[in-house]
């Protein structure tokens, strides 16, 4: 994109500095043990994502004109607390269009920020019509969530703080929605080190930029499916699919199971709060999606704005992905001590048992026959295969 130059990143670092919070890089020792691997924490960024740089950047280079017209944005979330904060920072009036499923904490935090806000049916690309249709009948200035080069200025200043706090990075894994980040982080890494390899992250129930680069031109999802809301985006930007098949080497997916256990994962070893979107970086590097063994990898964590009730079921879905749930169903003969000894086994073997259920009414071939099913609390997945084997050599029958 010959709109964007290096001069431009440095333009909004300077702009930033007295906005932003320069936010840590933070070692971990356990999301892939063959990496030497680094969190770049923007969930602790003010307003909770990265999104702020861009949007802030963008307001600050408004005209008069545009600025007294007021602006407005479409965003799953984030983007609508940036342009929030921004516009309200600088006496603008601001409108944003939302999905209507956006989290309640993102809806009301946006208000929260000084913004208007416009729930919209649908997903993040109704909220963008919607916001062009409001903008033409009204006058608004438009603030894009990613396609637009002073935005991707702005979150290209995170590429600087890495170099700048980690001159000798290997490579660096980012979230991928709409391109924007990907673009600004990549495009600022790439030039002032060639070498350096930039991986991009989406989930597997929205992979429009994954798919648009395999295809070589734009390609528009009919649906998208993810608990990863802030990266739900059914088709890239014509200048971020320019920059992101220009710069970065590789785009994988994860799946929301993945997702889950990378945000229990930084929960539990961080203690940070990370939304989905926020953990797919780590979730590639968690179930070994790129090639970084033996190598120095900053994962950037991009947001942490994430519902607590949607935290809970996230918690649920990472505790089973990372074998620390499990639900045995065993066969059983039902006669007095049956579930006595299956429960001996399991407590001699170190699983904590939370729930039973008893069903005598199956399909077991035996006409005395039962189903036990017994949910456990587990160290791993090894742990579980020691369970399940264990109850087998008692001569029990394990059947899930």
């Amino acid at each position: 994109m010959d709109k964007l130059g290096l001069n431009d990143i440095y333009n909004a670092a300077e702009v930033l500095s007295d906005v932003l919070r320069k936010t840590p890089l933070i070692w971990s020792r356990r999301i892939n043990p063959e990496a030497n691997v680094y969190l770049k924490a923007e969930n602790m960024q003010y307003t909770g994502s990265f999104k702020l740089r861009g949007a802030y950047y963008k307001i600050s280079q408004l005209s008069d004109a545009e600025k007294a017209r007021g602006v407005i944005a479409c965003s799953a979330g984030n983007h609508a607390q940036g342009v929030a904060y921004g516009a309200t920072h600088n006496g603008i009036k601001s409108l944003i269009c939302l999905p209507a499923g956006a989290p309640i904490s993102k809806v009301e935090a946006t208000k929260g920020y000084g913004a208007e806000v416009c729930l919209v049916p649908g997903v993040y690309d109704d909220a963008y019509q919607k916001a062009l249709q409001l903008r033409d009948e009204y006058g608004y200035t438009f603030v894009h969530p990613f396609d637009d080069p002073n935005v991707i200025a702005g979150q290209g200043t995170i590429g600087l703080e890495i170099l700048a706090d980690l001159p000798d990075v290997d490579a660096v894994i980012v979230p991928i929605g709409g391109g924007g980040l990907a673009s600004g982080v990549a495009f600022a890494l790439k030039t002032l080190r060639p070498g350096i390899k930039v991986y991009g992250v989406q989930s597997s129930g929205a992979p429009s930029m994954a798919t648009s680069l395999q295809e070589g031109k734009i390609q528009h999802l009919s649906a998208v499916s993810t608990i990863a809301d802030g990266i739900a985006v059914k088709e890239p930007g014509i200048n971020t699919f320019e920059m992101c098949n220009k710069y970065i080497d590789e785009v994988v997916t994860v799946s929301d199971d993945e997702i889950a256990a990378a945000i229990l994962a930084l929960l539990e070893q961080h203690k940070i709060v990370a939304e989905g979107a926020g953990a797919v970086a780590v979730a590639a590097a968690m179930f070994n999606k790129l090639p970084i063994k033996n190598k120095t990898v900053v994962c950037l964590v991009s947001g942490g704005n994430i519902d607590v009730t949607t935290l809970s079921r996230v918690i649920t879905r990472g505790l089973s992905k990372s074998g620390r749930n499990y639900t045995f169903k065993i066969d059983l003969y039902d006669k007095p001590g049956q579930l006595s000894g299956v429960c001996n086994i399991i407590a001699d073997l170190g699983g904590n048992i939370l729930s039973v259920s008893h069903e005598r009414i199956n399909a077991s071939a035996e006409i005395n026959g039962c189903i036990l099913r017994i949910e456990l609390e587990t160290l791993n997945h090894s742990h579980i295969e020691t369970i399940r084997a264990g109850l087998a050599n008692a001569g029990y029958s394990v059947i899930n």
